[in-house]
């Protein structure tokens, strides 16, 4: 993929981002692309982030610090997007900006205290669980209030928003309920708590990311409309 087929691939995101947007009134300024870089090789990585892009998304720590080590030159916000083992929470806070994948009490708990040991305010999504599939990591929105009142109390996180991962369907109105529903979620947080900036609602992939903006979304995690398919396992 060349440079400019990237650039054009951005491009065409950022306008149908607008259309979005400008349909519910919103301003396209509001939201942020993230790259999610899963599997994509640093050169095409650093294409997109040439041609605009500040957010990358990786879904793995290992993979992560590789591609950072190679990557490190460019002026890119790094963010988790893939579930978060204890084990590898204190790389995961050497290496990322954010994560967007905080899901259980152990997991926040663990993430302050190592935060507080290398004197760092780390802010994180949390992730919420929306259509109760067992294979996805997210808490259940019954349980969020309880995580957003303990991420809130612990020292060394700052709570910056909502993610969400709906069932895969592919009509991306079947995604619609699933992103307003985060939206309800983002605004009872907000009437129950004062907060110092609104919350980010972390919402939309490739094939749904225009109902999620016109749902709210202020970060679009988008992997294969940006970089092209993912090579396969084991080729170049």
């Amino acid at each position: 993929m060349s440079s400019e087929s990237v650039a054009r691939r951005l491009a065409l995101i950022r306008e149908r981002v607008a259309e979005a947007a400008l349909r519910k009134g919103r301003r396209p300024e509001e939201v942020k692309i993230l790259g999610a870089s899963k599997a994509q090789p640093p050169e095409k990585i650093r294409e997109a982030v040439e041609a605009g892009l500040e957010i990358l998304g990786e879904n793995y720590v290992q993979e992560a610090e590789k591609k950072k080590t190679l990557l490190s030159d460019l002026p890119v916000s790094w963010h988790l997007i893939g579930y978060l083992q204890k084990n590898k929470a204190r790389k995961a806070l050497q290496l990322f900006d954010l994560i967007q994948t905080v899901d259980r009490p152990e997991i926040a708990q663990r993430l302050s205290r190592l935060a507080r040991e290398m004197g760092r305010t780390l802010p994180v999504f949390i992730e919420v669980n929306l259509g109760g599939e067992e294979t996805k990591a997210g808490i259940p929105p019954e349980k969020l209030l309880d995580l957003v009142r303990l991420v809130k109390d612990l020292p060394a996180l700052d709570l910056r928003g909502l993610m969400t991962i709906p069932p895969y369907s592919p009509d991306p109105e079947d995604s619609r309920k699933f992103f307003r529903k985060l939206r309800e979620l983002k605004e009872q947080i907000e009437d129950l708590y004062e907060l110092t900036q609104p919350l980010e609602l972390s919402m939309g992939m490739s094939h749904d990311y225009e109902v999620a903006v016109e749902e709210g979304a202020t970060v679009i995690r988008i992997g294969t409309a940006l970089f092209g398919p993912r090579p396969p396992k084991g080729g170049a």
